[in-house]
């Protein structure tokens, strides 16, 4: 049996995650959803409920979406669904969770990897998060959960983005950059999103393409003063005011303490060093390290090895074969809250052939 995909839709209060899912569900053509509220708010998506089953908060809807509360944890929950489904008794494609305002996508993404059950049957899609235009900025400098949920995403939505100037959009984006330069940021307006933008991102795949903002990698040439481009170089932080952009100059200086960093070198990863390395850094800052994901050059091995990684879960595999005339480079993205960067470099380092 195939998995079933299942995406963890997560956003700050009120930033219209509701809106958005009831346009998913009306849209999803053909394909029947199994959504999970971590809690049912006022705005239930009641209108289309058809029977309610008060014992396990199964609701079945009139567009054969079927709906449920977590009461229990998520694990059961999931589990029970998948039960349902083999016996025939509830049909569904995939799964949408919708977490709280302030909930902290990594630990549902954890149960993805965890719990065995879970992983035999649903592969986790990814992580989109909702961003309250009108709000952000003002969210993001008093809830860290805010932050996270910046850091942990594979695709940003900005919602509400009519209620603010172009210029108030612009500094939230360059804001949001330098927290999470792998996940697309786009506008939507009142929940109008393509599926295609939301379902199937395969944010999770281990797969041989690592993107990187190409605007966050350009705005750090300028200042390479000091490091040394033959031993793996550092992409340096703008999360301290040196934005590069033209006739940008005006945006306001964030320290925020979710930060990214990207790590690049030409020169070939010894596999046993850096592995030593790597399990050392999950171990000691895994609840601070969000998301990492990288394509690596190593030596011994003339196909490309993908890692990536929440918190302290980390999942490595070959790639393709790197082609005849393709430039062999490591390249890494680290997203986390304040993470040791002069560290992570210096153990990155010493963990070159």
């Amino acid at each position: 049996m195939a998995l079933i995909p299942a995406t963890i839709l997560t956003g700050f209060l009120g930033s219209g995650k509701t809106t958005l899912l009831k346009r998913v569900l009306t849209e999803a053509h053909g394909q029947r959803i199994a959504v999970i509220e971590n809690e049912f708010g006022a705005e239930n998506i009641d209108n289309d409920i058809l029977v309610a089953d008060t014992e396990e908060q199964i609701v079945q809807m009139s567009n054969g979406c079927v709906c449920c509360t977590i009461r229990e944890d998520l694990r059961s929950t999931l589990a029970l669904l998948a039960a349902k489904r083999r016996k025939g008794l509830l049909a569904f494609d995939r799964v949408i969770i919708e977490t709280t305002g302030l909930a902290d996508p990594g630990p549902v993404a954890q149960t993805f990897f965890m719990d065995d059950e879970v992983a035999e049957t649903y592969l986790l899609d990814s992580i989109i998060t909702l961003v309250d235009a009108k709000h952000a900025q003002q969210q993001l400098d008093q809830r860290q959960e805010a932050r996270r949920q910046v850091g942990f995403a594979d695709q940003i939505f900005i919602s509400k983005a009519d209620l603010v100037s172009s210029e108030e959009l612009d500094a939230l984006v360059h804001r949001l950059k330098p927290m999470n330069p792998r996940a697309p940021i786009e506008t939507v307006h009142f929940g109008h999103v393509p599926l295609s933008k939301v379902l199937d991102l395969r944010g999770f795949n281990l797969n041989a393409k690592l993107d990187i903002d190409p605007d966050f990698l350009r705005a750090d040439e300028h200042d390479h003063s000091h490091c040394d481009h033959d031993h793996g170089h550092c992409e340096h932080d703008h999360g301290h005011g040196h934005h590069h952009h033209h006739g940008h100059a005006k945006h306001h200086h964030h320290d925020d303490d979710v930060k990214s960093f990207v790590w690049k070198s030409e020169r070939a990863f010894d596999p046993r060093k850096l592995e030593d390395f790597l399990g050392a850094v999950v171990q000691v800052w895994g609840p601070k390290l969000l998301r990492y994901k990288g394509v690596l050059h190593m030596a011994g091995t003339d196909r490309k090895v993908i890692f990536q990684g929440v918190h302290q879960l980390m999942g490595s595999d070959l790639g393709p074969v790197w082609k005849p005339g393709e430039k062999r480079e490591s390249k890494m993205v680290f997203i986390g809250i304040d993470l040791p960067r002069d560290i992570l470099e210096q153990g990155l380092q010493q963990s070159l052939v």
